[in-house]
C-alpha cells in the first residue's frame, strides 16, 4: 500500500512530526524486495516509531513501515522473528516456549527491527547479546544472512559492516530454562516510574559513563519545564511528552536546551538516543 504526503505523527510515538512523500507498508517480503528494485528516493525503515522524531517539514522520500512482516516461529530452540514483531509479543512467545531471558524485551515499545539498529535494552540487558544472525535487505532489494560479528555494537549503538542495509528479521537464542525475572514485575516497574500511556519516544537521552541522564536532568531543576508543548516529564526526567500539540521543533527545542543546560551545570554531553530525522 503506497500513500503519498502521510503525516508521520500518525506513526511516530510522540504524536509529532511532518509529511512522508511517499509512506509504503509492504505486506510480504517478496512486495517489500520488488519495491525496492524500482525505488530512486531516499529511504526510512520504520516499526513502530516508538523512538523517532520526525521534524516538521517531514521526509522527502519514501518511509516503509514494517509492521506487517511480523511472523514469529521456533526452529530447533532458535526464536525467527520478523522486523515488525513487537517486542512483547517476542518476550511472551519465548516464554510460552519454555525460553526465558527475553523477560527484559517485554518493557520496552519497539519492534525487532528497531531493537536491532539501535541494540534495545532495559534492566542491564541488550538485544544483541541474544542475536545468532540477522536478515537485512539492502536497497536493490537483496536479502542478506549476517552474523553479529559483521557489525560493531555498542551502548544503544550498531554500527554495520555493509552500508545500505536494512534489518528484516533476526534468530535470537534465548536459551536460560529457568526464569530470570518476572515479565509482570517488569512492567509493574516501567509503569511506576516511567510516564506510560503519555505520547513520548522513550528515554530521549544515552545515559553517560557513570551517570544517568535522568538525574543530570533533574538536579538541573527541569523537571517539568516546557517549551510550548513539549514538556520534561514530572514522572522520569529523561522524558520529554508531548503534552499540549507539540511541534516537532518544539521537542527538538527542548532537547537542545537539556542539552546546553546539563554541559552548562555539569560539563557533560548528552547525546540522543531518540533519532532525529
Amino acid at each position: 500500500m503506497l500513500i503519498h504526503n502521510e503525516s508521520m505523527s500518525k506513526h511516530c510515538s510522540l504524536r509529532a512530526g511532518g509529511p512522508a512523500q511517499d509512506f509504503f507498508i509492504p505486506q510480504t517480503l517478496n512486495e517489500l524486495s520488488n519495491f525496492l528494485k524500482n525505488n530512486q528516493k531516499p529511504i526510512l525503515m520504520l516499526g513502530l516509531g516508538s523512538n523517532l522524531l520526525v521534524r516538521d517539514r517531514g521526509f522527502f522520500g519514501v518511509v516503509i513501515k514494517l509492521t506487517q512482516l511480523n511472523q514469529l516461529n521456533i526452529n530447533d530452540s532458535i526464536i525467527c522473528a520478523d522486523a515488525g514483531v513487537t517486542l512483547a509479543k517476542l518476550s511472551r512467545f519465548c516464554e510460552s516456549q519454555g525460553l526465558y531471558g527475553s523477560e527484559f524485551l517485554s518493557a520496552i515499545p519497539g519492534s525487532v527491527g528497531g531493537a536491532l539498529a539501535m541494540n534495545s535494552g532495559a534492566f542491564g540487558f541488550e538485544i544483541w547479546s541474544y542475536v545468532d544472525s540477522v536478515m537485512t535487505i539492502n536497497i536493490l532489494g537483496q536479502v542478506f544472512k549476517r552474523s553479529p560479528d559483521e557489525f560493531s555494537i555498542g551502548y544503544r549503538k550498531v554500527e554495520p559492516k555493509h552500508k545500505g542495509e536494512y534489518f528484516i528479521g533476526a534468530n535470537l537464542t534465548f536459551s536460560q530454562t529457568n526464569k530470570q525475572q518476572d515479565a509482570k514485575t517488569l512492567l509493574k516497574k516501567r509503569n511506576d516510574t516511567q510516564p506510560v500511556g503519555q505520547a513520548s519516544c522513550g528515554s530521549v537521552f544515552k545515559n553517560p559513563t557513570n551517570h544517568f541522564a535522568a538525574k543530570l536532568i533533574e538536579d538541573s531543576g527541569l523537571k517539568g519545564y516546557c517549551i510550548g508543548g513539549a514538556c520534561v516529564s514530572i514522572k522520569h526526567a529523561n522524558y520529554i511528552i508531548n503534552q499540549n500539540h507539540a511541534s516537532s521543533d518544539d521537542i527538538e527545542n527542548l532537547i537542545q536546551h537539556i542539552q546546553h543546560t546539563v554541559q552548562s551545570k555539569f560539563n557533560i554531553n548528552l547525546e540522543t538516543e531518540v533519532v532525529i530525522v
